[in-house]
């Protein structure tokens, strides 16, 4: 991609301020080139040391990353300001959304005269939650002996990777894997590193291939699998196990961010490990709002997890702990979490079944979204659109695998899985004739 900005300043930190600002004033956009290193260094009469000085500090917050031959280029998710979202015009049904349907989540308790405030010098995580949680994970034959609260799966996978990874780490992640995971191994400096996926998950021949040339980490999805709904059966967890039991120093991280609308049992590698953690958020189940999660791990990891922690923000409010809690001990709340996860299970189901009529194989066997292969993604998008739908291009979430795009079934009613796979049928179809 041609250079189309050119940073200003008189040192490598002036030179990084001004790449951020134009990234948030949007004169810098994702995919876009910097200059080369003497390129910028002969316009701004710097010494090539210097603007080298500062693309390292850039690549290492996550800003931007090597591009080989075609220089330094701009990450499509930079680490600065908040992820942009994608822009859904008036009238079009928003299925780029990955989000839970809001009107399936249970209805959050009144905590008033039933809330204590936490004051400073107690545990982490309260009491009640500890339990619940507990047996929670111990009904999935996760060992949660030792437990932390975090705020949210993200926060909890950035923390375990803080407390063993150091910057230039390598990290196997899942391809097409979550964004959001994909941009924050970058911005922790740490490399990511591809594993191709199929339906069942991560597949084993290319996990070993990827362990053979040394990663220090591994996070994986065990269930609804964001963007292609992949979830692992009894023998590929089997599989999984024996692929990575020649190494045992490598540290283990499975978010399970669905929990009980996941719509599939989970399965997990954690067991016998020396180094793991399964994290498990509230934000699909019972509202994104509710910024929670609960980490079973080894001891040390979750030492080191709590340890950091409490030097930055102490705990995660008793009030959301409260609010969970309750949650997860009525008996009303319970019974519509079961009724949700029929229904993503149905919504998803219609819409595979009726891109099937259409000849499309598409992905989705548990979660929130469908994954279906496409011949190019921008022009399915741009006719997607154009019918009145919106859903996410693949690009965001793929390293080496083909196009496809994402598109999110919390919402999508039974009876619109037929038009919109007759859509996305026609779009497909003239994609893939200006292809040929």
């Amino acid at each position: 991609m041609p250079v189309r900005y050119f940073p200003t300043g008189h040192s490598a930190r002036e030179i990084v301020d001004s790449v951020e600002a134009g990234l948030r004033d949007r004169t810098l956009r994702p995919g876009q080139n910097l200059p080369t290193v003497r390129g910028l260094a002969a316009a701004l009469g710097l010494s090539p040391a210097t603007v080298a000085g500062a693309y390292r500090e850039l690549r290492a917050r996550g800003v931007v990353a090597g591009d080989g031959r075609r220089g330094t280029r701009v990450r499509d998710g930079p680490a600065i300001g908040g992820a942009p979202g994608i822009i859904v015009p008036p009238g079009v049904r928003d299925l780029a959304n990955g989000g839970p349907d809001l009107a399936l989540l249970p209805p959050l308790p009144a905590l008033a005269g039933s809330h204590r405030c936490r004051g400073y010098g107690e545990p982490s995580v309260s009491a009640s939650l500890g339990r619940l949680a507990r047996e929670q994970f111990a009904a999935d034959g996760v060992d949660a002996t030792h437990l932390a609260v975090t705020g949210g799966a993200l926060d909890g996978v950035e923390r375990v990777l803080g407390a063993w990874l150091r910057p230039g780490d390598r990290v196997a992640v899942e391809d097409p894997g979550y964004p959001a995971v994909l941009d924050l191994v970058a911005a922790m400096a740490l490399d990511a590193v591809p594993v191709a996926m199929d339906d069942s998950g991560p597949r084993p021949e290319a996990l070993a291939r990827v362990l053979g040339r040394g990663v220090a980490a591994m996070v994986l999805t065990p269930r609804a699998h964001n963007p292609t709904g992949a979830c692992w059966g009894e023998s590929r967890t089997a599989e999984l196990a024996e692929t990575i039991r020649p190494f045992p120093d490598v540290l283990v991280i499975e978010d399970d961010h669905a929990g009980p609308v996941a719509g599939a049992p989970l399965r997990t590698l954690s067991s016998g490990r020396l180094r793991w953690t399964v994290i498990r958020s509230v934000s699909k189940s019972l509202g994104p709002d509710l910024r929670l999660a609960t980490t079973a791990g080894d001891e040390a990891t979750v030492a080191r997890m709590e340890g950091r922690q409490a030097l930055g923000t102490g705990w995660v409010s008793y009030l959301l702990q409260d609010l969970v809690t309750q949650l997860w001990t009525d008996p009303s709340a319970h019974r519509i979490l079961e009724q949700t996860a029929l229904t993503y299970a149905a919504r998803r189901r219609a819409l595979v079944e009726a891109l099937a009529e259409h000849a499309i194989p598409a992905r989705g066997s548990s979660g929130l979204n469908v994954w279906v292969p496409v011949p190019q993604e921008h022009p399915v998008l741009a006719g997607l659109l154009q019918a009145g739908w919106a859903v996410a291009p693949g690009e965001r979430f793929r390293m080496a695998s083909p196009p496809a795009v994402r598109i999110s079934v919390a919402t999508l009613g039974q009876d619109e899985a037929p038009q919109l796979a007759s859509d996305l049928a026609g779009c497909v179809s003239h994609s893939a004739v200006r292809l040929g």
